[in-house]
């Protein structure tokens, strides 16, 4: 039977504690900023800095002080000015609470303004994409005011408002089509009439009536 193994919890411990105005309350913001912040460590200690609901922490063993205390210091200098990171697409779907498709719609019809893009490559893969990424003073006045739910309210009455043109257009594609195929006018029918009788005159000169 393979023996357990021991977790010794870390003596060297100092934690940072998110604001609101960096965070909006999401986890899914905190854990972006977590992943952010150790992109700028030393591979060999990123995974020393863990994110707990809106609180980082930083633990390392009681024989890495100089390490510890240096690590400390590029956390904390890379902290300042976090409330500006710009927020990326997972990040905004949960702050604001709204769907891929959504935030796709938004952003294509100008309602919901880019920030900008950003290319990353893929953890392990070669290849790289792009994404919209969005300012986050824009996306927290949009969660103050709410104006996700106007969004939704717009988008229901123009799905509404294009039904409806196109139970119009068609009713109206039916209606020709119906004209097209019924009896032909009075008027239209006499002259079909005259233009089949136009022959005789020749008839009659050629004495072929006779």
């Amino acid at each position: 039977m393979p023996k357990k193994k021991i977790t010794v919890p870390p003596s060297l411990v100092r934690t940072w504690t998110l604001s609101s105005t960096a965070s909006f309350g999401s986890a899914v913001r905190a854990k972006g900023i977590l992943l952010e912040i150790r992109a700028g460590l030393p591979i060999a200690v990123r995974k020393s800095l863990d994110v707990d609901g809106m609180t980082l922490t930083l633990g390392m063993a009681d024989d890495s002080e100089d390490e510890f205390a240096s690590t400390s210091s590029a956390i904390s200098k890379a902290l300042e000015g976090i409330e500006n990171l710009p927020v990326i697409p997972r990040e905004i779907q949960d702050i604001l609470g709204i769907s891929a498709g959504e935030r796709h719609r938004w952003l294509k019809d100008g309602r919901l303004p880019s920030a900008g893009t950003r290319t990353v490559r893929l953890s392990g893969r070669a290849r790289q994409i792009t994404f919209h990424v969005f300012d986050p003073r824009v996306v927290e006045d949009l969660l103050d005011r709410g104006t996700v739910d106007e969004w939704r309210e717009e988008d229901i009455a123009a799905r509404a408002e294009n039904r409806r043109q196109a139970a119009y257009r068609a009713k109206l594609t039916r209606s020709l089509k119906k004209a097209a195929k019924g009896p032909k006018p009075l008027g239209a029918t006499t002259d079909e009439a005259a233009t089949e009788l136009r022959g005789w005159d020749e008839f009659d000169v050629d004495g072929l009536l006779r």
